[in-house]
């Protein structure tokens, strides 16, 4: 299987990776079928830890790397990896203010982007969507690269970038569903919600591995770019959910889960990558 897999064309790996990332997704939001409420401290551990993994993914399977390509093909390290970083947190911040979108324990008329008359489910789907598109895009950058056989860029690190978004989106998934459970609607229409928050990650997957095998100069820009738009999500959203009307000891959930999710994503990349 992993033969056949190593043999195929960067884009169907950034596929089938995603789909996988999707399918983790859709793992956490079938939680909903077993329970109807999550701790607080839980959910806080739980966003703390996808904090931690897409912080460690941004350095060590992205910046990385694209500083080392940046000056093996000779191009200004500092211009085209600081200024992709800066556009893709760029990008989340004008796609933030633009698609309407509700983060989680927030009443439906804080609702953020473009007003809209959407459902509140909706708009709670929307915001996960919004993690999903970087990671995504990371994933399938990280084949693309691979595929253009520089030494900073592996097959083993894609892979392990994969598994580590794969992790990190079983809480995503379930931080939808059972919410919307509490809230009153059907198990299985909170499952489907929660799994489609992840469905944008095979499109963008499969567009990052495109762009990159036929622009190779612009990998080092493209993998600065899906890193500064992780970290936006992070700072942004994932760090400030896990701490809203929390006590200490909460935070502390909050803050132990970032560092064993930035660990482990760290162990993945460096033994795998």
């Amino acid at each position: 299987m992993m033969t056949w897999f190593l043999e195929q064309q960067p884009v169907i790996q950034a596929l089938l990776a995603t789909l996988f990332t999707w399918g983790v997704t859709a793992l956490g939001a079938a939680t909903v079928f077993f329970f109807k409420r999550i701790h607080k401290g839980v959910l806080n551990g739980m966003l703390g830890f996808a904090a931690g993994v897409m912080i460690a993914a941004s350095f060590w399977s992205l910046l990385a790397p694209a500083i080392d390509m940046a000056e093996a093909i000779d191009q200004n390290v500092l211009l085209i990896v600081a200024g992709g970083f800066l556009s893709g947190g760029a990008f989340l911040f004008l796609a933030d203010k633009i698609l309407p979108h509700l983060h989680l324990g927030q009443p439906t008329d804080e609702a953020e982007g473009i007003k809209t008359h959407w459902q509140r489910s909706v708009l709670l789907v929307m915001a996960i969507t919004l993690h999903n598109i970087p990671e995504g895009l990371a994933v399938g950058v990280a084949f693309g690269a691979a595929a253009q056989g520089m030494p900073s860029a592996t097959i083993a690190g894609a892979i392990a970038l994969a598994i580590g978004i794969g992790l990190q989106n079983f809480p995503e998934g379930a931080a939808v569903s059972i919410p919307l459970r509490r809230e009153g609607m059907s198990r299985s229409k909170a499952f489907m919600y929660g799994q489609a928050s992840g469905i944008v990650e095979p499109f963008a997957g499969m567009i990052g591995a495109y762009a990159v095998t036929v622009m190779q100069p612009l990998l080092p820009f493209a993998l600065a770019f899906a890193a500064g738009a992780m970290i936006y999500v992070v700072v942004e959203e994932l760090i400030p959910e896990a701490h809203i009307g929390n006590d200490n000891m909460r935070s502390d959930i909050a803050t132990i889960g970032c560092m064993i999710g930035f660990t482990i994503m760290m162990l993945l990349d460096v033994g795998l990558g």
